[in-house]
């Protein structure tokens, strides 16, 4: 379906605050000539009345008073939909919101779909794709990082730097199609695949930098997937309670008595980790035990951050040293736990007391690694969620392809539809359909008929 293209035009309506008792509901319609829907269930006068106003009156039912209200309309191609709009503000009770919304349903409105508003904003162009993800991403927001970074989604700015990088790539693409289909026009320069490198390399540098500086996204939207790791009696369990400031994990001298995985999530500064605290790590012949270690060695390699736990008032051991080659290709911060107790072991790692709650640099350590300071700073767009990354990592594969061919000298016909493969990748991201519009764009930009 084209952005514009409406499916319907039936009116939808549906709740859109909290279903529970509170000061004020709203009901929200939209659909052609919602407002004078709206209109004949209430008493004051909207008809007339120009966008973006406010009317007092009362819902009524066959001029039975049913709730005293107020009543927002919004005209015209402008509302958030991109139709008609109405937003009726009752009494918060669950039973008084529900009975105007059947009402408008009995009346002949349709119950509106999850996230149906949205999608009509999209399908009437209101809004794109990543910025509909954007209000998703605000309703879901876990700290005031993502609710910055979903808000400026919804602004527009992830549109407007893809928007950009269409724009580089349509300009490498005319080239080349101009050169292909009009090769007798003398305004037209010869094209050479060499000729298009420099411009496509800047592109492509361009396109690395925002990938690169995204991937840490998620660490700041939905935390640092971070394990406790270490051999048992190390202090995993205290580092993980330190970490929690609670006793969450169970804390004994007797060996394995961490059999399963403790989770628990923390905030610094506004960051999340999400901690997860394993089944001590040695050679043991109990089955369940055995089945906790194989777990933990999974875990490794699917986390964020690895936090290798060593006690440092004993000698390094055998089982620490596996550890410490398994987790060496990992994200991983040594911890050398039991400070208080005084030193023996020669390694290089961060010093901490867990059981003192002494932790503070470790929590350093960790924001230096991830230079969540920086990414919490940086005004540069990041590409906030999965779908879009994959699609821009797409783009980005597709125009290195080109680019290496352009450098062995293929035929530019031939580099051509890598280019285009890039060029609806982007699109996507948008929630456009892909290169429809592409022959408009060409003509457009080239007197192709002069």
């Amino acid at each position: 379906m084209k952005v514009g293209e409406m499916m319907n035009d039936d009116i939808i309506a549906a709740i859109a605050t909290s279903r529970l008792e509170a000061a004020i509901s709203i009901i929200r319609l939209s659909g052609k000539d919602c407002i004078a829907f709206v209109q004949d269930i209430f008493t004051g006068k909207i008809l007339n009345k120009e966008s973006h106003t406010i009317t007092y009156g009362y819902i009524i039912d066959n001029n039975k008073k049913i709730d005293e209200v107020l009543v927002n309309i919004y005209r015209g191609k402008k509302t958030f939909t991109g139709e008609e709009m109405v937003e009726i503000n009752c009494h918060g009770g669950v039973f008084i919101t529900q009975k105007i919304l059947q009402l408008c349903l009995n009346k002949g409105a349709r119950m509106a779909e999850r996230g149906e508003f949205s999608k009509r904003a999209f399908l009437n162009g209101r809004i794109d794709l990543s910025q509909a993800e954007a209000i998703t991403d605000l309703i879901s927001a876990k700290n005031d990082y993502s609710v910055s970074l979903a808000l400026r989604g919804i602004q527009g700015n992830i549109s407007d730097f893809i928007k950009d990088l269409k724009e580089d790539l349509i300009q490498i693409i005319t080239q080349i199609e101009v050169n292909i289909d009009y090769p007798e026009y003398d305004d037209v320069e010869e094209l050479t695949a060499m000729s298009l490198l420099p411009k496509s390399e800047t592109l492509l540098k361009k396109m690395n930098k925002i990938i690169n500086e995204s991937k840490n996204v998620h660490l700041m939207k939905d935390g640092i997937s971070t394990v406790i790791v270490g051999k048992p009696n190390v202090g995993k369990s205290s580092l993980l309670n330190a970490l929690l400031q609670e006793n969450k994990a169970i804390v004994t001298d007797i060996a394995g008595t961490t059999r399963d995985i403790v989770e628990g999530s923390i905030r610094i500064d506004n960051i999340i980790l999400n901690m997860i605290d394993t089944a001590g790590i040695r050679s043991t012949d109990d089955i369940i035990e055995k089945m906790g270690v194989e777990k933990s060695k999974e875990l490794i390699y699917k986390a964020d951050l690895v936090l290798l736990v060593i006690d440092g008032s004993k000698e390094l051991e055998k089982e620490d040293q596996e550890l410490l080659d398994i987790t060496k290709d990992t994200n991983r911060i040594v911890i050398v736990n039991k400070k208080d107790e005084g030193k023996v072991i020669n390694i290089e790692g961060i010093n901490i007391s867990a059981k003192e709650n002494d932790i503070e640099l470790l929590i350093e350590k960790i924001k230096e690694m991830f230079e969540l300071g920086y990414i919490v700073s940086s005004d540069e767009e990041l590409v906030t969620n999965a779908r879009q990354l994959q699609l821009l990592e797409k783009a980005n594969q597709s125009l290195d392809i080109a680019i290496n061919e352009m450098r062995e000298g293929i035929t530019t016909d031939l580099i051509v539809t890598d280019l285009y493969d890039a060029w609806e990748n982007l699109r996507e991201i948008l929630g456009e359909q892909a290169k429809e519009d592409l022959l408009d764009e060409l003509f457009k930009r080239f007197c192709i008929g002069k």
